[in-house]
């Protein structure tokens, strides 16, 4: 009786999660051992059928609170279909205030996600499959104690 409930709450679970109708695309990956090496390097692969629409693209970090820092840079690389390079940036997340250590995002116990917007406002031109190349810029490597990154490709809201 227990697998059949744990069955029927995963089915309810993802019909709910993909009831958002703004969402285009949204993976995470995880990272082996929580150490994030420099040069894994996740590519998220999205297919944009719409060049009228503007997007958002954020950032979804996993994090456990026995990472050392308050912060986290990320470097993208966003590529066309044609595998020209639309963007490339260097972001600053904060995954903790600065002044009081308590983390963002939401969590419990000592495992949080965070959910951060990186590109706002993006037009894409071209239809087809795009990739978004995510590296972590930080000065330790491995870096410790995150255990997943992803993106998540929304369309852009006035509200």
């Amino acid at each position: 009786m227990p697998k059949k409930l744990a069955l029927l709450a995963s089915l309810v679970l993802l019909m709910l999660s993909s009831c958002d109708p703004n969402r285009l695309y949204e993976q995470n990956t995880e990272i082996e051992n929580g150490d994030w090496a420099v040069e894994n390097t996740p590519v998220f692969e999205f297919v944009v059928q719409d060049t009228t629409q503007r997007y958002n693209i954020y950032f979804n970090v996993r994090y456990s609170l026995s990472y050392d820092y308050y912060n986290l840079y990320l470097r993208h690389q966003l590529l066309g279909p044609d595998g020209q390079q639309l963007s490339s940036q260097l972001h600053e997340l904060h995954l903790m205030d600065a002044k009081t250590g308590r983390p963002l995002g939401k969590g419990s116990s000592d495992i949080y996600d965070l959910q951060a917007l990186a590109i706002k406002n993006v037009a894409f031109h071209k239809v087809g499959a795009h990739k978004l190349v995510l590296t972590q810029y930080m000065r330790r490597d491995p870096l410790p104690n995150i255990m997943s990154v992803g993106v998540r490709v929304a369309r852009h809201s006035t509200e």
